[in-house]
């Protein structure tokens, strides 16, 4: 009788759990964006093409700023039918090459008159070298975006008020930052196991934060803020360069624990589009609510040391 009565209590826990932890809220915000223009890296895939569906939904000019031209123009067809906008335009964008990114700010800047909202949410877990020598994670989840940011702040500011949206993750609570193995190896951490990978996606996570707080302190005075967030775990094709191990145990973890790619956008939408948030600008988001962070994600010193290590690097 006992486990007669356990079975249906641990069910509907279960689907508690999972639509308060797991799925958590929504975005709130009606903003429409007619005549407003967004950038969304890595949006051919993932809650990266999903927040691009949104915000073509809500009439924005949207630019899918992507590394594959073939995944590109195929996700820009599904854009645009899923949407019902034809102001979509696919336009390649390489993270992990510093001249892709430079030819893509020029491109953007000569062809299209106005920049919104700038929505940094690609990134990889994957080892190995950037074709300017950094590390993958650094030089794709840190490095192209903050080189991007840097290069299209103006326009930003041109048509203020505007923001900045970084993608992190809470990943970032276990990271770190090697100021000295950047300097000597270009790279967050030495090490290929398994579990040097979760620790340098984990510091590249970290990094976004920290890129956020200095950030909104260079950008006081302007109508441009800026935010980053955990989307939540999601079932998407990050994992894609992930060993078999890592592949098997995330795929079946997310069969209860991960958020659909939709669930997945709502706190990105929600720091993109959410009226009265401008006083939170460098703050940290997650289930559409600003967090607190440890005192190492907010680390003033850090955040402007990793400023100037990555000017250096960008050659800016």
């Amino acid at each position: 009788m006992f486990y007669i009565l356990l079975v249906p209590g641990l069910v509907v826990l279960a689907y508690v759990f999972r639509q308060v932890v797991v799925i958590g809220r929504s975005c709130k915000s009606n903003t429409k964006l007619h005549g407003k223009t967004v950038i969304v890296t890595g949006s051919n895939t993932g809650i990266g093409k999903t927040t691009a569906i949104e915000l073509a939904k809500r009439g924005a000019r949207v630019i899918l700023a992507c590394r594959s031209k073939q995944r590109g123009e195929a996700a820009l067809q599904d854009v645009k039918r899923e949407s019902g906008s034809n102001q979509v335009v696919f336009m390649q964008l390489d993270l992990a090459s510093l001249k892709s990114v430079r030819s893509f700010a020029e491109n953007f800047l000569k062809t299209e008159p106005r920049l919104d909202i700038l929505i940094n949410n690609a990134g990889l877990y994957m080892m190995g070298r950037t074709e300017d020598g950094f590390g993958m994670m650094f030089g794709v989840n840190h490095l192209g975006h903050f080189l991007l940011t840097n290069l299209l702040l103006d326009r930003l500011k041109e048509c203020g008020p505007s923001r900045v949206v970084n993608v992190s993750s809470t990943a970032h609570n276990w990271g770190r930052v090697d100021f000295d193995c950047l300097n000597t190896h270009r790279t967050l951490r030495k090490g290929t196991s398994m579990l040097d990978s979760f620790g340098i996606y984990g510091d590249s996570k970290l990094c976004n934060v920290l890129f956020t707080h200095e950030l909104a302190k260079r950008l006081k005075g302007t109508k441009v803020t800026c935010y980053s967030l955990h989307p939540g775990g999601i079932k998407t094709e990050l994992q894609r360069n992930a060993d078999a191990t890592v592949q098997m145990i995330l795929s079946n973890l997310g069969k209860f624990f991960f958020k659909t790619p939709l669930q997945g956008s709502q706190t990105t939408l929600h720091c993109a589009l959410q009226e009265g948030i401008e006083h939170l600008s460098g703050r940290y988001f997650s289930n559409c609510t600003a967090r607190s962070v440890y005192a190492k994600a907010r680390d003033d010193a850090a955040s402007k040391k990793l400023w100037e290590i990555s000017e250096r690097f960008c050659g800016i």
